[in-house]
């Protein structure tokens, strides 16, 4: 992994000279990585939750899997828990908000299969119900949040807390470590060809 690992130093450095992400920020977006690339090799699926702008940014991730990111390439399964209007508003309905990513990981994720939850606070409700069942249930969990990490950093397998306490900035940097992790499922797809 060390031409991974070098692509992965370089990007953080280039796109992410701003914050002081520390070395065990670092330490764990490269664990994080290596979830990816191993969810990949084995033809897992990668599922993607959050609320507001984190929901977009689940989406957004999931359709840079799912078409391609910079280079053609088979499709990499993911699926953003944040975009079918029927389940979740029959969900928030019936179980109440706190559940709608919850029962859809319930519903979906299968062995071998890996859940993102995306919160600037790392608090958000949903998430951390989906994260906990996720991983109770034995399947890779891992987070993206804001400094501290919140109720999410003892829930999630691997939780990378941005040093921000702003969310604009929170959700700024998210992107740019969602776009460093489409490369690095992009080169795991190149690399089981």
């Amino acid at each position: 992994m060390s031409d991974l690992q070098a692509m992965i130093d370089s990007e953080m450095e280039r796109r992410l000279s701003g914050p002081d992400w520390g070395s065990s920020t670092r330490a764990s977006f490269l664990t994080l990585c290596g979830m990816i690339a191993d969810t990949v090799a084995s033809s897992g699926t990668i599922f993607i939750c959050g609320n507001g702008g984190s929901a977009a940014q689940a989406q957004h991730f999931a359709a840079e899997l799912v078409g391609r990111f910079k280079r053609e390439r088979i499709a990499i399964p993911a699926v953003a828990l944040t975009v079918d209007s029927s389940v979740l508003t029959s969900l928030a309905n019936d179980y109440g908000f706190e559940q709608v990513f919850e029962r859809q990981a319930q519903a979906l994720m299968r062995s071998g299969d890996l859940l993102l939850g995306l919160s600037t606070s790392g608090t958000s409700p949903n998430v951390v119900k989906a994260l906990r069942w996720a991983r109770e249930h034995g399947h890779a969990t891992a987070a993206l949040t804001g400094a501290g990490g919140g109720d999410i950093l003892d829930i999630a397998d691997v939780c990378v807390t941005d040093p921000s306490t702003e969310t604009d900035l929170i959700q700024e940097h998210h992107l740019t470590l969602i776009h460093i992790l489409a490369e690095v499922a992009e080169r795991s797809v190149e690399s089981t060809s």
